[in-house]
Protein backbone atom coordinates (compact mmCIF):
# COMPACT_ATOMS: atom_id res chain seq x y z
CA UNK A 1 0.00 0.00 0.00
CA UNK A 2 1.24 3.16 -1.06
CA UNK A 3 1.23 6.42 1.78
CA UNK A 4 -2.20 8.79 1.28
CA UNK A 5 -2.36 12.44 1.55
CA UNK A 6 -5.02 14.24 3.26
CA UNK A 7 -5.12 17.93 3.49
CA UNK A 8 -3.65 18.08 6.96
CA UNK A 9 -2.63 13.88 7.35
CA UNK A 10 -0.15 11.35 6.10
CA UNK A 11 -1.46 7.64 5.90
CA UNK A 12 1.14 5.26 5.62
CA UNK A 13 1.11 1.34 6.45
CA UNK A 14 1.33 0.75 9.78
CA UNK A 15 5.13 -0.71 11.52
CA UNK A 16 6.14 -2.69 14.28
CA UNK A 17 7.87 0.21 15.57
CA UNK A 18 4.42 1.82 15.68
CA UNK A 19 2.62 -0.40 17.76
CA UNK A 20 3.59 1.19 21.19
CA UNK A 21 2.23 4.46 20.61
CA UNK A 22 -0.57 3.34 19.17
CA UNK A 23 -1.20 1.15 22.65
CA UNK A 24 -0.77 4.42 24.41
CA UNK A 25 -3.45 6.22 22.10
CA UNK A 26 -5.88 3.18 22.61
CA UNK A 27 -5.18 3.38 26.28
CA UNK A 28 -6.81 6.56 26.81
CA UNK A 29 -9.99 6.52 28.05
CA UNK A 30 -11.21 8.36 25.41
CA UNK A 31 -10.72 5.90 23.18
CA UNK A 32 -11.19 2.68 25.70
CA UNK A 33 -14.63 3.92 26.17
CA UNK A 34 -15.38 3.15 21.76
CA UNK A 35 -12.32 0.28 21.23
CA UNK A 36 -13.19 -3.08 22.99
CA UNK A 37 -9.78 -5.07 24.11
CA UNK A 38 -8.16 -6.40 26.47
CA UNK A 39 -5.41 -5.82 28.85
CA UNK A 40 -2.73 -6.34 26.35
CA UNK A 41 -3.20 -3.66 23.06
CA UNK A 42 0.24 -3.73 21.57
CA UNK A 43 -0.20 -7.93 21.56
CA UNK A 44 -3.91 -6.55 20.03
CA UNK A 45 -2.72 -3.95 17.15
CA UNK A 46 0.47 -7.09 16.42
CA UNK A 47 -2.30 -9.38 15.31
CA UNK A 48 -3.97 -6.99 13.65
CA UNK A 49 -0.97 -6.29 11.48
CA UNK A 50 -0.82 -10.36 10.84
CA UNK A 51 -4.23 -10.23 9.81
CA UNK A 52 -4.33 -10.49 6.19
CA UNK A 53 -7.97 -9.49 5.78
CA UNK A 54 -7.18 -6.06 7.77
CA UNK A 55 -4.99 -3.06 6.42
CA UNK A 56 -3.92 -0.97 9.17
CA UNK A 57 -2.57 2.56 7.82
CA UNK A 58 -0.75 4.81 10.61
CA UNK A 59 -1.92 8.27 10.86
CA UNK A 60 0.44 11.52 11.18
CA UNK A 61 0.02 14.81 11.77
CA UNK A 62 2.60 16.97 11.31
CA UNK A 63 4.87 14.04 12.37
CA UNK A 64 3.21 12.80 14.97
CA UNK A 65 1.78 9.83 14.88
CA UNK A 66 -2.25 10.34 16.18
CA UNK A 67 -4.23 7.15 15.54
CA UNK A 68 -4.74 4.54 13.49
CA UNK A 69 -7.40 3.43 10.21
CA UNK A 70 -7.86 0.26 9.02
CA UNK A 71 -10.08 -1.35 5.87
CA UNK A 72 -11.16 -4.81 5.37
CA UNK A 73 -13.12 -6.19 1.84
CA UNK A 74 -16.07 -8.12 1.50
CA UNK A 75 -14.50 -9.67 -2.16
CA UNK A 76 -17.57 -11.28 -3.66
CA UNK A 77 -18.59 -10.00 -6.36
CA UNK A 78 -22.46 -9.83 -5.30
CA UNK A 79 -21.85 -7.96 -2.33
CA UNK A 80 -18.40 -6.07 -3.00
CA UNK A 81 -17.68 -3.55 -0.69
CA UNK A 82 -14.96 -1.92 1.87
CA UNK A 83 -15.37 -1.44 5.41
CA UNK A 84 -13.55 1.04 7.82
CA UNK A 85 -12.64 1.56 11.47
CA UNK A 86 -10.23 3.80 13.26
CA UNK A 87 -9.11 5.94 16.26
CA UNK A 88 -7.44 9.11 17.01
CA UNK A 89 -5.91 10.55 20.26
CA UNK A 90 -7.76 12.54 22.12
CA UNK A 91 -5.90 14.80 21.69
CA UNK A 92 -6.32 16.32 18.22
CA UNK A 93 -10.34 15.47 18.53
CA UNK A 94 -12.11 18.75 17.48
CA UNK A 95 -9.83 19.67 14.54
CA UNK A 96 -11.58 17.99 11.72
CA UNK A 97 -8.37 15.65 11.12
CA UNK A 98 -10.57 12.42 11.57
CA UNK A 99 -12.53 13.98 8.71
CA UNK A 100 -9.40 14.26 6.81
CA UNK A 101 -8.34 10.84 7.21
CA UNK A 102 -11.46 9.41 6.39
CA UNK A 103 -11.95 11.20 3.54
CA UNK A 104 -7.91 10.42 2.45
CA UNK A 105 -9.00 6.76 2.60
CA UNK A 106 -11.93 6.74 1.27
CA UNK A 107 -10.96 8.59 -2.00
CA UNK A 108 -7.90 5.95 -2.64
CA UNK A 109 -10.78 2.69 -2.02
CA UNK A 110 -13.17 4.51 -4.66
CA UNK A 111 -10.36 5.56 -6.85
CA UNK A 112 -7.74 3.12 -6.85
CA UNK A 113 -9.53 -0.05 -5.64
CA UNK A 114 -12.81 0.54 -7.72
CA UNK A 115 -15.35 -0.11 -3.90
CA UNK A 116 -18.63 1.49 -5.06
CA UNK A 117 -19.76 1.23 -1.58
CA UNK A 118 -17.95 1.66 2.11
CA UNK A 119 -19.42 1.01 5.37
CA UNK A 120 -18.35 1.98 8.40
CA UNK A 121 -20.04 1.17 12.17
CA UNK A 122 -19.86 3.71 15.30
CA UNK A 123 -21.50 3.53 18.58
CA UNK A 124 -24.76 4.93 18.00
CA UNK A 125 -24.48 7.78 20.76
CA UNK A 126 -20.86 8.60 19.64
CA UNK A 127 -22.38 12.05 18.25
CA UNK A 128 -18.52 13.19 16.94
CA UNK A 129 -17.84 10.38 14.79
CA UNK A 130 -21.17 10.05 12.98
CA UNK A 131 -20.97 14.04 12.46
CA UNK A 132 -17.51 13.40 11.02
CA UNK A 133 -18.89 10.62 8.82
CA UNK A 134 -21.47 12.86 7.64
CA UNK A 135 -19.14 15.49 6.30
CA UNK A 136 -17.17 12.87 4.28
CA UNK A 137 -20.83 11.46 2.46
CA UNK A 138 -21.94 8.35 4.69
CA UNK A 139 -25.03 8.38 5.18
CA UNK A 140 -26.92 6.05 8.35
CA UNK A 141 -28.72 2.99 7.27
CA UNK A 142 -29.73 1.88 10.51
CA UNK A 143 -29.26 1.11 14.11
CA UNK A 144 -27.62 -2.19 14.42
CA UNK A 145 -29.24 -3.43 18.32
CA UNK A 146 -27.06 -4.29 20.79
CA UNK A 147 -24.06 -4.87 18.60
CA UNK A 148 -21.08 -4.80 20.77
CA UNK A 149 -20.21 -5.10 24.58
CA UNK A 150 -18.56 -2.05 26.04
CA UNK A 151 -16.26 -2.42 28.30
CA UNK A 152 -18.25 -2.47 30.93
CA UNK A 153 -20.06 -5.71 30.07
CA UNK A 154 -23.29 -4.19 28.82
CA UNK A 155 -24.29 -4.05 25.06
CA UNK A 156 -24.50 -1.00 23.14
CA UNK A 157 -26.37 0.14 19.75
CA UNK A 158 -23.85 0.57 16.71
CA UNK A 159 -25.31 2.64 13.87
CA UNK A 160 -24.44 0.92 10.49
CA UNK A 161 -23.29 4.29 7.51
CA UNK A 162 -22.70 3.67 4.20
CA UNK A 163 -20.90 5.45 0.99
CA UNK A 164 -21.81 5.19 -2.33
CA UNK A 165 -18.96 6.35 -4.36
CA UNK A 166 -20.86 9.21 -6.05
CA UNK A 167 -21.72 10.40 -2.30
CA UNK A 168 -18.04 11.39 -1.45
CA UNK A 169 -17.84 14.72 0.09
CA UNK A 170 -14.25 15.52 -1.94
Amino acid sequence: MTVLRGASVVLRPTVREDIRTLAAIRATPEVRARWNGGDDLETEIAADLEDSDTRSLTVEHRQRIIGLIQWYAEEDPDYRHAGIDLFLDPTVHGRGLGTDVVRALAGHLIDVHGYHRLVIDPAADNTAAIRCYTKVGFRPVGIMRHYERGPDGTWHDGLLMDLLATELVR
